[in-house]
């Protein structure tokens, strides 16, 4: 891997060989993974490897009121699926809580922070904006001996919420919002999972983040281009405190994962989960990385997209189906091949005993050493509705009535008659097979150009096929009908197995048994657009 961070690195390397080099991933347990934080992951990890260093796994834990155990434990299982080992290397922001309060305390008798008794509200309206300069506030220069004073009352729990807040004490007439005397501790009465109820002060993000780089030794701190403004808060807390041995860490700042066609708004994730729009965060059509799991997708499917994708500095959007096409790839070489019938058919061959029945074998994969499968076939077999027509133009290769069709693996099949329901709609054809035609061409050299799929109605197994839409629509709206569940066939092949593997159900596409229920099979994603058109 090559890019401006690995180049970073070498220089930092060069001038100090001796450096090791260690890099974090920081979430924050309030909601499970996405598909976007899969770069950071991917990036941190592979710089440790690529350098020989150490990453570790660090929960920003200092908002109790959001965050669950749940959490902590589902980002755990997501990276360890991703074939990242960080067991060893786990760390909680709350480890740190008492270093972060003597710390502040430190900047309190410097006279770098302060004690604002201004609520929440009134400190929003006096920090200016873009154009015009913070007002300072009326406790600014208050004597330090109030400040400390007051900061070891609100840690004994003698002011309540947002009766008061510790603020570093900077300029609020910088041009960087982020500078003009930010909050860094805050009063919240909320059980901690790490911690319990010892602390009702908690630190912000943009001071325990530095803080905790520092006392782990992190050599190099990625983050996303929406921190890159904040880069000046950390880097004035380490300086001020004079934190610079024995590493100094250093923030710096790529490009985050972004799609134009999936929400990944942990807000509205959030949302989909609180309203029920999905089953949960790990439900198949959540752009969460358990959700992605769950859906059929591979860990080294979407770290090969995160490779491909790259790092850099400008923000850019990219498609999803960008990612489906590196699954489409993978799965193309690795999936075994089954049949199966979405919208069935029954087909009667009449030129077969009504007893009959034949065991053919199939390839497992067509360019693969991947081995064969015994497929039963019958005098009755279903196809899909959508490959028989009364009547179709010359680019129609299916089966129409009086013509022919190959049966995949199988024999030359001809329509002779249908049967129709009461509504009108084709129920039952009735055909012949040529019977000299199974693995080879037609004796007079007919021309046979369609090839369909097909199932035996007599030895086959009955299971729900599972089909994701996007949950949202193009208006960001949610969608109702983002999951579709359809009856129909798979070969018996594919039910005895007791491993959870993909297959590409032929010319339907790449299914993977549900991890919830045995007889459904999720719709991972769709074949290639010229392999649906055999």
């Amino acid at each position: 891997m090559e890019n401006f961070i690995t180049k970073i690195i070498d220089k930092d390397l060069s001038i100090n060989p001796s450096l090791e080099i260690k890099t974090r991933f920081p979430p924050e347990p309030n909601g499970y993974l996405h598909i976007g934080h899969v770069k950071s992951i991917w990036l941190n990890n592979e710089l440790a490897v690529q350098y020989n260093g150490k990453c570790n796994l660090r929960f920003d834990d200092t908002n109790p009121v959001k965050e669950d155990i749940e959490f902590i434990n589902s980002i755990k299982d997501d990276i360890a699926w991703l074939g990242y080992d960080t067991s060893s290397n786990i760390h909680y922001a709350s480890d740190y809580f008492e270093q972060f309060f003597e710390y502040a305390v430190r900047l309190i008798k410097m006279g770098k922070a302060y004690i604002d008794h201004q609520s929440p509200d009134e400190i929003a309206k006096t920090r200016g904006t873009l154009t015009e300069s913070g007002i300072e506030s009326p406790c600014r220069d208050r004597p330090i001996e109030e400040s400390f004073s007051d900061f070891i009352k609100m840690r004994q729990g003698e002011f309540p919420e947002r009766a008061c807040c510790l603020r570093a004490k900077i300029d609020m007439s910088s041009s960087f919002l982020v500078l003009r005397d930010p909050v860094i501790y805050r009063i919240k009465y909320a059980h901690h999972h790490q911690t319990g109820d010892k602390w009702c002060i908690y630190p912000m993000y943009d001071f325990a983040h530095c803080l905790s780089d520092y006392i782990e030794n992190i050599s190099h701190s990625l983050c996303s281009l929406e921190f890159q403004d904040n880069r000046r808060l950390y880097d004035w807390v380490l300086d001020e405190l004079g934190l610079s041995q024995p590493v100094r860490p250093r923030q710096y700042e790529f490009s985050r994962l972004n799609f134009d066609d999936v929400v990944l708004s942990k807000r509205k994730l959030t949302k989909l989960v609180e309203e029920k729009h999905v089953s949960g965060w790990s439900d198949p059509k959540m752009p969460t990385v358990s959700g992605l799991r769950n859906r059929g997708f591979t860990p080294s499917s979407i770290k090969e997209f995160i490779s491909q994708a790259g790092i850099t500095k400008q923000n850019y959007f990219v498609s999803f189906s960008l990612l489906e096409n590196v699954l489409r790839k993978e799965l193309e070489t690795n999936a075994t091949r089954a049949l199966a019938v979405i919208n069935p058919l029954k087909v009667v061959i009449t030129n077969l005993d009504g007893d009959y029945v034949e065991t053919l074998q199939c390839s497992n994969h067509p360019k693969q050493e991947m081995g064969h499968r015994d497929v039963a076939f019958s005098n009755e077999i279903y196809i899909d509705k959508n490959d028989f027509k009364l009547v179709a133009n010359k680019k129609f290769k299916r089966l129409i009535f009086g013509g022919e069709v190959r049966l995949r693996g199988a024999y030359v099949m001809k329509a002779n008659d249908y049967k129709m329901d009461l509504n009108g709609d084709i129920s039952m054809i009735y055909c012949t097979i040529d019977k000299e035609t199974l693995g080879k061409n037609t004796s007079d050299g007919r021309k046979v150009k369609g090839v369909i799929h097909w199932v035996c109605a007599k030895n086959n197994a009955s299971v729900i096929f599972r089909l994701f839409n996007k949950v949202f629509n193009t208006d960001g709206l949610v969608a109702n009908d983002a999951t579709e569940e359809v009856a129909g066939y798979v070969e018996s092949s594919v039910v005895e197995s007791d491993m959870r593997v993909h297959y590409q159900f032929e010319r339907v596409g790449y299914f993977i048994q549900s991890v919830d229920n045995p007889t459904i099979y999720n719709g991972v994603i769709t074949l290639r657009e010229s392999f649906s058109k055999d």
